[in-house]
């Protein structure tokens, strides 16, 4: 999997990428991360990549310019699947993750300011949030991406079991987890976990994470619901 990254503040990536299970897959080969700085393909003494908006308001807009000189750029060594990261885009959740797993390179492209201008959208694949709020920039939604998406890679976690018990990734939270030692300040690990036996245990967890969910995001178990309705209709 190869990753490329498109900013205007390349700095901020190092210590992300050279950490923990990120760098992990770029030593065993499973991950690439290239990081292009815009203003490199900006134009003028200043390299300006925004300018004021038409029609008045406050703040700054990407140019669309220097994007796309960037990105044909990237693309002449390696076509990729280009996201646009902004406010407005596709929340990003781990059924995307997966999909994203899927292909062999992926460009983002990190925004700031006020956005993009429009025309920027006509060179991307897809525009993508990473939620409900505002950030500075688009770094650190990439940083997420790219976090969420390589660990789905195969070979990149130790045990690929890990994968398939976390959150989200049956439309449900993931169940409590416990570890030595087995009492604290009065408080005891669940005995069904000190059992040994792994068909009742199954069963704790499975009814746990349903509980869990049901409490904290019974949006996640709508959804599911939905899901299998359009199966049933074939849809």
């Amino acid at each position: 999997m190869q990753f490329d990254i498109v900013t205007i503040f390349p700095g901020m990536f190092a210590s992300v990428l050279d950490s923990s299970i990120l760098k992990r897959a770029a030593e065993k080969g499973k991950l690439l991360v290239k990081i292009h700085n815009l203003r490199d393909y900006a134009e003028g003494r200043h390299q300006n990549t925004d300018d004021t908006p038409y029609g008045g308001g406050a703040g700054m807009v990407m140019k669309v310019e220097p994007i796309v000189k960037c990105l044909k750029a990237v693309e002449k060594k390696k076509k990729g699947f280009k996201i646009l990261l902004t406010p407005a885009g596709k929340t990003f959740d781990q059924a995307m993750a997966k999909k994203l797993a899927k292909k062999k390179n992926i460009i983002l492209v990190c925004g700031h300011y006020e956005g993009f201008d429009r025309r920027v959208a006509d060179y991307v694949d897809e525009e993508v949030s990473i939620g409900d709020y505002v950030l500075t920039g688009g770094e650190i939604p990439a940083m997420a991406i790219v976090d969420a998406v390589t660990r789905l890679l195969p070979g990149v976690l130790g045990n690929a079991e890990s994968i398939k018990n976390e959150s989200f990734m049956e439309n449900l939270l993931d169940y409590p987890h416990y570890t030595r030692p087995a009492v604290f300040k009065g408080k005891k690990v669940p005995e069904v976990l000190l059992s040994g036996n792994h068909a009742l245990i199954e069963a704790w967890r499975k009814e746990e994470a349903l509980k869990l969910t049901k409490k904290i995001r019974p949006d996640l178990l709508k959804s599911t619901a939905k899901k299998e309705v359009r199966k049933l209709e074939g849809v």
